[in-house]
């Protein structure tokens, strides 16, 4: 099976890329390595992919770990090199994991959202359609549940209260996605993920910012006064739920069309203090902390509902939070962590 992978300098796409090749797929992993946090770490996870030098040209270059995995750096956003990869190469099936991340980054820079998000989406749609792809994956994202307050989140909860552009886009998404199905009949497939959480992470989001102060001993910023809830899900459970969705094609849904979206997390959330607690512990650095009001974008908690992923494809999350975040930190620790 031949899969395009976008997105695969980033933390899910790479280890996704690494877990298809492993496998035996032929992969084609593609990125813009935007400079949206530091670049090193995006390079670290494709040498550890095998991609040890990264033309900057768009030349593509083989793993030296896989024979049939390749990377080229390209932005989803640019139709027509996007275009030329889909005739050349005929993929089976696509997963869409490129975004511009990040939801508060959202308040300050909107546009890059809509280019990537958005532009970049449909030039992924398109193609799919005139290449004759069968089945699409994309990333969604559980911040589409925006200010429902019913937990945990189910796929049939009303998602049209955002609280967000990053929000928004990714519902947009779902949507668009959805009028594909209809209009083309390609099989699709959108995961709403839950924070994610593991080795070679963002450097943005709250594990590695926590790590990083905490081994400094410079103070954490703790958000709602740490009234939150999170449902940290570690990224081996999360490439393992992607790898079934993506061998598992929809059933015609009440509608007759191959369409769904799943909840992917791990259906134990914990409170932001309790998972300070476990770094703290992990590092054994009692953390200097700084309280602060909720922030612009954010949300009191994130729980997901994932029985539907469960039922339908097989999904079942087995990585402990303590077992998660002792992995994460001995990663941090080591030589491998291109920011230590």
């Amino acid at each position: 099976m031949k899969v395009l992978v976008t997105g695969a300098a980033g933390f899910i796409g790479s280890r996704l890329l690494d877990a298809l090749a492993r496998r035996g797929d032929d992969v084609v992993g593609i990125d813009n390595i935007n400079d949206y946090y530091d670049v090193r770490l995006k390079y670290g996870r494709l040498a550890a992919c095998g991609f040890d030098a990264v033309p900057g040209d768009g030349t593509p270059v083989v793993s030296s770990h896989f024979p049939r995995a390749r990377f080229l750096r390209m932005d989803i956003a640019d139709k027509a090199a996007l275009d030329a990869l889909f005739v050349a190469e005929r993929f089976d099936k696509v997963v869409n994991l490129a975004a511009q991340a990040g939801v508060r980054y959202s308040i300050t820079n909107p546009y890059a959202y809509l280019q990537s998000n958005l532009v970049g989406f449909l030039n992924i749609l398109e193609a799919c359609r005139h290449s004759g792809v069968g089945h699409l994956v994309y990333a969604s994202s559980s911040s589409v549940y925006g200010m429902n307050t019913k937990v945990p989140y189910a796929e049939d909860d009303r998602v049209d209260t955002p609280v967000s552009l990053y929000a928004a886009t990714k519902k947009s998404n779902e949507l668009m996605a959805h009028s594909y199905c209809k209009l083309y009949g390609i099989a699709m497939t959108g995961l709403r993920f839950f924070t994610v959480y593991g080795p070679w992470g963002r450097p943005d989001m709250a594990p590695m910012l926590f790590a990083s102060a905490i081994s400094r001993g410079e103070t954490i910023k703790v958000f709602n006064q740490g009234d939150l809830i999170r449902d940290f899900t570690y990224i081996d459970d999360i490439v393992e739920g992607t790898v079934a969705a993506i061998d598992h094609i929809p059933a015609p849904d009440a509608n007759g069309l191959p369409y769904r979206v799943y909840n992917i997390g791990c259906s134990h959330p914990v409170r932001l203090m309790d998972f300070i607690a476990q770094m703290e512990q992990a590092l054994g650095i009692e953390a200097r902390k700084e309280f602060l009001p909720m922030q612009p974008g954010d949300v009191y908690q994130t729980n997901a509902d994932t029985s539907r992923l469960e039922a339908e494809v097989g999904y079942k999350p087995h990585v402990r939070l303590h077992e998660g975040i002792a992995r994460f930190i001995e990663w941090y620790r080591s030589d491998q962590n291109p920011l230590r």
